[in-house]
């Protein structure tokens, strides 16, 4: 890679544009492509759509001249290598949908120079980079992967809302689809990022990243059904949890929650289920543990009708709000939120819902959630917060006047120990 490198990056999302922010500070020229026009014009005009990303940030790095953005996919024939950031959702049922990678393969194979490097950094299952893209850029630029052009993949790392987790310092792991496309990879990411992490094959690679997530949902899995076994029994697992991560090693914390969320672990671990029937394989280990996850949500409506029933209360006709929207603390992204789940519940037991979030204002059209798209978060005030007979937090935003809500709510269900060390009435606050 020559000092004057020019890249493009497809998918200004939420991996696409930190990654073409660190490389443009790196000293990298970034085209930033997208399909979505209102994405590039928001950058166009120097203004972040992501939360923890500052506009700041998009203006200076646009007024050096090293960051465009653009839907203009025929640009790519000026560029040295191509990055793709595109979504991996599962389809309706629940199988992997990679078509906005053949997608965004076609649309970039006809304007692919003869030694460009692409890569691949969405999540998905081992051998769509050296099988399923390499078939659809072959075939559209009438080049041969490994000898006309590079072809690698590389996992994005990305955690939304982590003020300590830094594009440029997280470890890179990189698999080419030959040696030569090793180097040209590690060569690029390296302008970027610190550390390195190469891997024999793109399809190492896939599997690093799919080990990384299925690691946490089985963990996740684990300490949801303790949350359940202990609640029987009268013990809280979040002080269990406390107690035991004090062990120097040995032991790693995982916490309870409502039901997973985000891009990743509700998601990932199918991708290897789907990919292992063709090898004869089963993954009950990775099943098990979805279901458990899946079932979460169920388990917390549950736990509130019994909230509301020791105030003679019933869940039909009950006005319930749940706060937090977005699946993880103090970010604006609600992809896969199990909130959804506990909304739609709700409401099939005839309660009244509403929701509060400071970063989701109002709720944005998607393919799953289109029937609440334009449901806007309600005020955080006195006056609306006893209006509802129970509150249930499913995200534990840090920017959430928690003493507020204890004093105001008359019955709080906590699935996230947000109200630990909040001074609280006798059997104000349940937990799930």
């Amino acid at each position: 890679m020559n000092m004057n490198t020019n890249i493009a990056i497809v998918g200004l999302g939420y991996v696409g544009l930190p990654l073409s922010l660190q490389f443009a500070r790196s000293g990298v020229t970034v085209l930033g492509l997208d399909v979505d026009s209102s994405k590039v014009d928001s950058l166009n005009q120097k203004r972040s759509y992501i939360k923890h990303i500052q506009s700041s940030d998009i203006a200076e790095m646009a007024g050096t001249g090293r960051f465009s953005a653009s839907t203009d996919f025929g640009k790519i024939s000026k560029v040295e290598a191509v990055i793709i950031c595109v979504p991996t959702p599962l389809n309706k049922n629940r199988e992997p949908d990679i078509s906005y990678i053949l997608q965004t393969g076609k649309a970039i194979a006809p304007h692919l120079a003869k030694g460009t490097l692409v890569v691949l950094e969405s999540t998905t299952y081992p051998g769509t980079t050296d099988e399923d893209l390499r078939e659809v850029l072959e075939a559209g630029s009438g080049m041969k992967a490994g000898v006309d052009f590079h072809l690698a993949f590389s996992p994005e790392r990305e955690d939304p809302g982590n003020p300590d987790s830094k594009v440029a310092s997280i470890p890179k792991v990189v698999g080419g689809y030959t040696p030569a496309c090793l180097d040209r990879a590690k060569a690029l990411y390296g302008r970027a990022i610190k550390n390195i992490v190469p891997v024999s094959s793109c399809r190492v690679a896939e599997a690093t990243k799919l080990l990384e997530n299925i690691f946490r949902s089985v963990n996740i899995a684990l300490v949801n059904e303790l949350k359940v076994v202990y609640s029987a029994m009268d013990i809280d697992i979040w002080e269990v949890i406390k107690a035991a991560k004090t062990k120097p090693f040995g032991f790693m914390p995982f916490y309870p929650g409502p039901g997973l969320g985000g891009h990743c672990i509700p998601i990932d671990p199918f991708y290897l289920t789907w990919k292992a029937r063709e090898y004869g394989q089963n993954t009950r280990f990775i099943e098990l543990a979805g279901e458990i996850n899946t079932s979460m949500p169920d388990y917390a409506v549950h736990r509130l009708t019994d909230a509301l029933n020791a105030q003679r209360k019933a869940t039909n006709g009950a006005k319930v709000l749940i706060l937090g929207l977005a699946y993880k603390p103090d970010v604006d992204d609600d992809r896969e939120s199990p909130s959804y789940v506990l909304l739609d519940l709700l409401r099939k037991r005839g309660a009244e819902v509403a929701y509060y979030d400071p970063y989701v204002p109002v709720i944005r059209p998607s393919r799953e959630h289109s029937h609440w798209a334009g449901t806007r978060s309600v005020v955080w005030n006195e006056q609306v917060l006893r209006g509802f007979d129970a509150v249930l937090i499913a995200t534990n935003h840090q920017s959430v006047n928690y003493q507020e809500l204890a004093e105001w709510a008359p019955c709080i269900l906590d699935t996230r120990n947000a109200m630990a060390g909040i001074k609280t009435r006798p059997g104000q606050v349940w937990k799930a």
